[in-house]
């Protein structure tokens, strides 16, 4: 079997239209979340489960988007719903992709406050340097989303590309740098102490849901709004994959931690130091690149300016 045929036919297995993929993923999450939450099953149902559950996790993962938009148009064409449309600011907000995306700071910001206060409560409440580094993760991700909202609000759209926007991402660029010193804190806790995030009982399957959607969604918005040029937005979006990368380092130590056994704890170590690495190493190439590209465009149009006031004094004294 040649190479475009393995491509075709791991396509049509792992990639499935919408109401199929529901069809499959469904039952499989009900059969491993009855299998976990009775004391005596089969070994050949358990095993079962495992396997419908792993094959649905993917197929979920790899349809998640078009599931979404699949519902989304079915929910669109109830009478009910087109008449909501029809608000002005509600038609705006889901025909025009970049005011969708500037809404999106605002819920984003909130959560960020929410867990950096609840973080710092804890932190100080039971002396623990762990919610410590968690809430000045979240508070450096709400400062950052703060500045880029601030921007939004009082430049509007019409300032895009000038030399404040791209001040406001460089300055976001090197937020993210410090984040990433937040980040390495994390890392280290996690590896020294060989121990992680915890999510009590089947939580864990809906966070690992939410987070492989999370980390393709952010994936997928960073190459999707570089063709906007417009920075404040591409920078939003660079935040969320930080997020997401962080929520996906988190899931590893939490499932590392609920299905290892005692004697996998060198294991557990390892792969949670080489994970963490992989995500600070990316963190740091994404700031360092905010960092270099809005300095070069900063420059660019300065020098512009200074040509365009220069051309201007010019023709002042030609007249």
């Amino acid at each position: 079997m040649d190479g475009k045929k393995l491509l075709k036919l791991l396509k049509k297995i792992f990639f499935l239209p919408p109401l199929p993929t529901l069809l499959v993923a469904v039952p499989s999450f009900l059969l491993v979340f009855y299998v976990l939450t009775k004391d005596e099953v089969m070994p050949a149902v358990a095993y079962l489960s495992y396997v419908l559950s792993a094959y649905a996790m993917i197929i979920t993962v790899t349809g998640a988007i078009d599931i979404v938009k699949w519902i989304r148009k079915g929910i669109s064409s109830h009478p009910a719903v087109k008449k909501i449309l029809g608000v002005p600011v509600i038609e705006r907000y889901f025909s025009e992709t970049i005011f969708r995306a500037e809404v999106s700071l605002y819920p984003s910001l909130l959560i960020n406050l929410f867990y950096a206060g609840i973080k710092l409560f804890s932190g100080i409440r039971y002396s623990s340097v762990w919610f410590g580094t968690l809430a000045v993760y979240y508070i450096l991700l709400a400062v950052m989303r703060f500045f880029l909202l601030y921007y939004v609000r009082k430049k509007g759209r019409k300032q895009e590309n000038s030399v404040s926007e791209l001040k406001v991402c460089r300055f976001c660029g090197m937020i993210l740098l410090i984040l990433d010193w937040a980040l390495c804190g994390i890392i280290v806790l996690v590896v020294r102490k060989n121990s992680g995030f915890e999510y009590p009982g089947t939580l864990i399957y809906l966070m690992a849901l939410y987070t492989f959607y999370a980390v393709i969604t952010a994936i997928r918005n960073v190459i999707k709004f570089r063709k906007y040029e417009s920075p404040v937005i591409s920078v939003a979006k660079v935040i969320n994959l930080t997020a997401a990368l962080v929520s996906m380092l988190s899931l590893e130590t939490a499932m590392l931690t609920q299905f290892g056994a005692a004697r996998d704890a060198a294991f557990r170590q390892r792969m949670s130091a080489a994970t963490g690495a992989v995500v600070s190493i990316l963190v740091l190439g994404m700031a360092v690149v905010i960092i270099v590209r809005t300095t070069g465009q900063i420059h660019k149009l300065k020098n512009q300016n200074k040509e365009e006031d220069g051309n201007d004094k010019y023709t002042c004294l030609g007249r």
